[in-house]
């Protein structure tokens, strides 16, 4: 769940709802059909994910991969989360959730295109995507290093 949580841009009340028949190992994609959120009575509500847009399919990384089991409930996960961030070294505020800002971070880190990027995790509005998407030290660094040719060339007395 972590690695489609966090590669594939799933929801956590998506990633309830699927299925093998919605798992296609051979093109290492999800459809996303259907989303099943718990209420905080514990009652699930299934029905259509959360937009329109929501029934997609999601292409993952060849390195993920899902086991079956029981679906999850919020309860239990919650616990095996805490005790999976805390092994890890993560820091206790950081949700499952969060996972969507990592995944969708990575991604735009690619060069995928904004549209590119709303589609793959169902965001149906800009503002909504760039809410998901992190500015990283790395790529940073990376774009530092992309304005070296503008750099040696106003030394040089060139205009950039």
């Amino acid at each position: 769940m972590v690695l489609l949580g966090a590669f594939a841009s799933l929801r956590p009340e998506e990633l309830a709802e699927l299925r093998r028949r919605s798992v296609d190992l051979d093109e290492c994609s999800l459809r996303v059909t259907q989303a099943s959120p718990e209420l905080t009575n514990g009652r699930r509500v299934t029905g259509d994910p959360k937009t329109r847009a929501g029934k997609r399919t999601s292409t993952c990384p060849t390195s993920c991969s899902r086991s079956c089991g029981a679906p999850f409930r919020r309860s239990t996960f919650g616990r095996k989360w805490r005790k999976a961030r805390t092994k890890v070294g993560m820091p206790d505020n950081f949700r499952f959730y969060d996972l969507r800002h990592t995944g969708n971070t990575l991604a735009a880190d690619t060069g995928a295109k904004l549209k590119d990027l709303m589609v793959r995790a169902d965001q149906s509005s800009e503002r909504a995507q760039l809410i998901h998407q992190h500015s990283t030290v790395t790529h940073q660094r990376r774009l530092a290093q992309g304005t070296q040719p503008a750099l040696k060339a106003s030394k040089r007395g060139g205009r950039y």
